[in-house]
């Protein structure tokens, strides 16, 4: 079993981001002094970096440069962006939003210190299209799920998460907004707790520890 103690307070957290920030933007707003974001990063230049440049915080850039562009190095990009996220000695990294699977370099530099949080009740439904996925299955119920984060795409042991409704009606659009209004709350929840008192891995599970 892994136990990721609680640091002297606040908590440092590096925020990662690829879109419009929404999840960065709740953190913003809702941490409290136990939680400090001390930077956000990026693999492109998105709205998430306006927002933390706009809040006074230190941003970077690791850009991507996908496959069958010039520069493509997947293996160095990683190597880079854990120099970059190291270079502000968090105690825990945040993947709010950020659309790039990050590799074991990146993993194994942070293991068991790297929360995600996805748009549906893991292992349900992994992957970009999880929104989707979960409509056209015809589920009754989804959700969010903070999980951390190992190398496979949304298979780390799962911290938290609270499920949203699906409605007759529902669009992905729709009812994606209803699963973002939790995720949002959620991951300021789950900060707010990790701070006070840490978490456990063992395997498969994970939990925050109790108070």
């Amino acid at each position: 079993m892994t136990e990721i103690s609680t640091p002297s307070a606040p908590l440092r957290v590096v925020v990662l981001a690829s879109g419009t920030g929404s999840l960065l933007q709740s953190m913003l707003d809702n941490l409290d002094g136990t939680v400090e974001i001390v930077a956000v990063g990026a693999d492109r230049p998105c709205r998430a970096l306006t927002r933390a440049e706009d809040a006074g915080l230190t941003t970077f850039l690791e850009e991507y440069a996908p496959a069958g562009t010039p520069g493509h190095d997947r293996a160095a990009w990683n190597h880079r962006l854990a120099e970059r996220i190291a270079g502000h000695r968090p105690d825990l990294v945040v993947s709010a939003g950020f659309m790039r699977i990050l590799g074991e370099e990146v993993v194994d530099r942070f293991r068991g210190r790297i929360i995600n949080t996805h748009p549906a009740l893991l292992p349900a439904f992994p992957g970009a299209h999880a929104v989707a996925d979960a409509l056209n299955y015809g589920v009754a119920v989804t959700g969010s799920t903070v999980h951390v984060v190992d190398t496979g795409v949304d298979t780390g042991p799962i911290l938290a998460q609270r499920a949203v409704d699906v409605r007759h009606d529902d669009t992905v659009d729709t009812l994606h907004e209803r699963i973002k209004t939790v995720e949002r709350q959620l991951i300021v929840d789950v900060l707010h707790a990790i701070s006070r008192t840490g978490y456990s891995i063992d395997g498969r599970k994970a939990w925050i520890n109790h108070d």
